[in-house]
C-alpha cells in the first residue's frame, strides 16, 4: 500500500447527513475537513444505497414550522428544485457536489478508519491521529487534526478512540425513564432493507428464490400494506442480535424478509391490485438505526425530551415522537411494530451531549450521541442529525482557529454565545435564541419598505428571529410571523444608517414554506404533501442597491438563505432590497436582513 500522510484541522468520519453537514458548515467558517466515508456514495441512511426518506422536528409536516433549516434546508431545497423526478442517484450527486464545492474539504470515499493513535493522561485521552485505508487504490491514510468527528452511526473511530459508550435500553430507574425497562439490557432497535416498485400496462409475475421467508396473513394484522411504490420501513429485524458484529447474517435474513413480503402481496392472493406491479429495485445495504451511543457530559434523556428543556448550550433541536421499536421487529407479530409517545412541542440538545466525556478532542453527531435508549428513539432521525451535524462542524471550526486543544475547555459561556450567533448567522434554529451579533450592521439601522401587510411589518426583518413561531412549536413560541410581507409585486425593502457605513457581506433569509414538509421520498402519499419544484413563496428574482446603485442581481434564486460577499466594500447609508418576482405568490416575503462590514 501506498502511505500518505494528511493534516487538517477537523476530520470527520461518516458520510450521512450528519457527516456532510459537519463538513461542509467547518469549511464554510474557515476549517480544513477530511471526510472519511466507507461508502461510494454520501447520505447513509437518505442515500440511494438504503432511500430512507429524511424527516425530523416537524414530523411529516404534522408539526408546521418546525422544519429544519440551515444547510439540511439548503440541500432539500436545492434538490427539490432540481430532482423533481425523485431521483436517488441525483440526490447523491447533489451531496457529492455540496461537499466538493469547498476547496477546504478533501474528501475520501471507499475509505475505512481502521485505527487512531491517542495520547492519554490520568483522567482522559486525546486522539492525535487516525488511520484510514482505501483498498480500492491500496492506498493508507494517516490523518493528522485538531479536532475529529464521529459521524459514523456505529462508533467506529470512538470505539478506536476508547470513548465511553453504551450498547442497548436502560433500565428506567438509571435515568428515572417510565419509559425504560424493568432490567437494562443489550437490544437495540433493528434494521429495515427497503424496495421500491413500478406499475406497468401488463401483468408482471414474481417467482420468488426458494430461500425467501414465507408469509401468512396473520402475520401482518398490525403491519399494513398499504402502498406498493414504496416499502416497507416496519420490515425490520436484528436488534435482539449485534447490529455491528451480526450485520452479514442481519443482512441476509432482510432480504429473505423484503423478499418474503413481496411474494406475499404477489401471491398470495390477498392483493389483487398488485398484478401488474413488479419489482425496480432492493437495496443491498441495511437501514440501521442503531448500534453503540457514546457518552458525552450529559446523557439526554426522557425527561429532557418531554419537558422541552431549555439548555443553555444548546446547539440544535428536535421534535420526532419517541419512536420505540421492538428489537425482534417483524417476529414480533403481536406487537406494534413503532410506540409513538408524541410531544408537546421542541426540544434542544446541548452542545454537551455532543462530545465525548473522556476523549478532550471528540465530537460526534448523529445515531450516536450520547443518549438514553429512549431519548435517542426521537434524536436519530435524520434531519435531526443533520442539524447536530452542521453544530459540530460549526463548534470544531471555532475551536481550532482559536488553537484550543480540547472542547470542554473552550466552549465557556463567552464561547458558547459565539457558537450560538454564528450557527443563527448560518441558518440554524435556536429555541428561544435571537440575532444579537455585534457585528450585524442592520440591527442599527431603519427600516421602511414600499408596502408592508398587517401582519408583515418591515421592521420585523432585524427582530432577530426567521421563522414564524406558531404556539405549536413550545410554550415559548409567540404566534408571530418575524417577516416583511409587501401587498404587491415588486416592491422594495431599504435599511438606512444616520451614518455611512462599510459594507462588504449582505445576508438575506427568505421564506420558504416551512409550514410544509419537504423530502426526498419514494412513497407517493408522502411526496404527494411536498412541491417537487422551487418553494412557490421564495424570492426568484431580486436586485440589491447600496445607496441606488444596483451591486448585485440575482434572477433565479431557490434558496431561503442567501450570502452576497462584495468583491470590494461599498461605503454607503442606504442598502435596499428590490424584489421583483417569487416562484409562485403575488408579494415579498423576507424574515432577516444581515449586513457586515470587512
Amino acid at each position: 500500500m501506498t502511505s500518505h500522510v494528511v493534516t487538517c484541522d477537523l476530520l470527520v468520519v461518516g458520510g450521512g447527513l450528519a457527516g456532510v453537514c459537519a463538513t461542509v458548515s467547518a469549511a464554510r467558517n474557515g476549517a480544513r475537513v477530511v471526510l472519511v466515508q466507507n461508502r461510494s456514495v454520501l447520505g447513509g441512511n437518505a442515500s440511494s444505497e438504503i432511500r430512507m426518506h429524511t424527516v425530523g422536528a416537524d414530523f411529516h409536516g404534522r408539526r408546521p414550522g418546525a422544519r429544519e433549516t440551515g444547510l439540511i434546508e439548503e440541500i432539500r431545497l436545492e434538490d427539490a428544485a432540481r430532482n423533481p423526478h425523485r431521483s436517488y442517484s441525483q440526490w447523491d450527486l447533489l451531496l457529492y457536489e455540496k461537499v466538493l464545492s469547498e476547496p477546504n474539504v478533501t474528501l475520501l470515499l471507499d475509505t475505512e478508519c481502521v485505527g487512531c493513535t491517542t495520547e492519554s493522561t490520568e483522567t482522559s485521552k486525546r486522539i492525535l491521529s487516525v488511520e484510514a485505508v482505501r483498498h480500492s487504490t491500496e492506498d493508507r491514510f494517516v490523518i493528522h487534526a485538531d479536532f475529529f468527528a464521529d459521524c459514523s452511526g456505529d462508533g467506529r473511530l470512538g470505539f478506536e478512540a476508547g470513548a465511553d459508550f453504551r450498547v442497548g435500553r436502560e433500565a428506567a430507574t438509571e435515568f428515572n425513564e417510565d419509559l425504560g425497562l424493568a432490567a437494562s439490557d443489550h437490544q437495540t432497535l433493528g434494521s429495515s432493507i427497503m424496495l421500491t416498485a413500478r406499475k406497468y400496462e401488463s401483468p408482471q409475475p414474481f417467482v420468488a428464490p426458494l430461500w425467501v421467508r414465507r408469509f401468512e396473513k396473520s402475520e401482518f394484522k398490525l403491519r399494513p400494506i398499504d402502498s406498493y411504490e414504496y416499502g416497507y420501513w416496519w420490515a425490520e429485524w436484528g436488534g435482539q442480535l449485534d447490529t455491528i458484529k451480526d450485520n452479514a447474517v442481519i443482512r441476509h435474513e432482510l432480504l429473505r424478509i423484503a423478499l418474503g413480503i413481496w411474494d406475499y402481496v404477489k401471491n398470495s392472493g390477498e392483493h389483487p391490485g398488485s398484478s401488474h406491479w413488479a419489482l425496480d429495485w432492493v437495496g443491498a445495504v441495511p437501514g440501521k438505526r442503531e448500534s453503540r451511543r457514546f457518552l458525552g457530559p450529559h446523557v439526554l434523556k426522557q425527561g429532557d425530551l418531554l419537558q422541552g428543556t431549555r439548555f443553555e448550550d444548546a446547539v440544535a433541536y428536535g421534535g420526532w415522537p419517541l419512536d420505540l421499536h421492538p428489537p425482534s421487529g417483524i417476529d414480533a407479530v403481536e406487537e406494534a411494530p413503532c410506540r409513538h409517545i408524541h410531544l408537546d412541542g421542541l426540544y434542544t440538545i446541548p452542545l454537551r451531549c455532543l462530545y465525548s466525556r473522556n476523549v478532550r478532542n471528540l465530537f460526534f453527531a448523529g445515531r450516536n450521541i450520547s443518549a438514553t435508549h429512549v431519548a435517542f428513539a426521537s434524536t436519530r432521525v435524520m434531519a435531526t442529525c443533520a442539524v447536530m451535524g452542521q453544530a459540530v462542524g460549526t463548534a470544531a471550526a471555532l475551536a481550532s482557529a482559536a488553537r484550543s486543544r480540547e472542547i470542554a475547555a473552550h466552549f465557556i459561556p463567552a464561547e458558547m454565545m459565539r457558537l450560538q450567533q454564528r450557527l443563527l448567522r448560518d441558518d440554524a434554529f435556536l429555541l428561544d435564541i435571537k440575532n444579537s451579533d455585534p457585528r450585524d450592521l442592520a440591527r442599527q439601522a431603519t427600516v421602511s419598505a414600499s408596502t408592508q401587510s398587517k401582519e408583515g411589518a418591515a421592521a420585523q426583518v432585524t427582530d432577530g428571529v426567521t421563522r414564524p413561531l406558531p404556539s405549536r412549536l413550545g410554550s415559548w413560541a409567540d404566534d408571530g410571523l418575524h417577516r416583511w410581507a409587501s401587498t404587491a409585486l415588486p416592491a422594495w425593502i431599504e435599511l438606512t444608517w444616520l451614518a455611512s457605513q462599510q459594507i462588504q457581506e449582505i445576508h438575506f433569509t427568505f421564506d420558504s414554506g416551512l409550514e410544509r414538509e419537504l423530502t426526498l421520498s419514494a412513497h407517493d402519499a408522502t411526496n404527494d404533501k411536498v412541491v417537487r419544484a422551487p418553494q412557490p413563496e421564495l424570492v426568484q428574482a431580486y436586485e440589491i442597491l447600496l445607496d441606488d446603485v444596483v451591486v448585485c442581481s440575482v434572477s433565479q434564486n431557490l434558496l431561503r438563505k442567501r450570502i452576497h460577499r462584495l468583491e470590494n466594500p461599498v461605503t454607503a447609508s442606504r442598502l435596499r432590497l428590490r424584489v421583483l418576482a417569487t416562484h409562485g405568490i403575488d408579494h415579498a416575503r423576507v424574515f432577516e436582513i444581515r449586513a457586515y462590514a470587512p
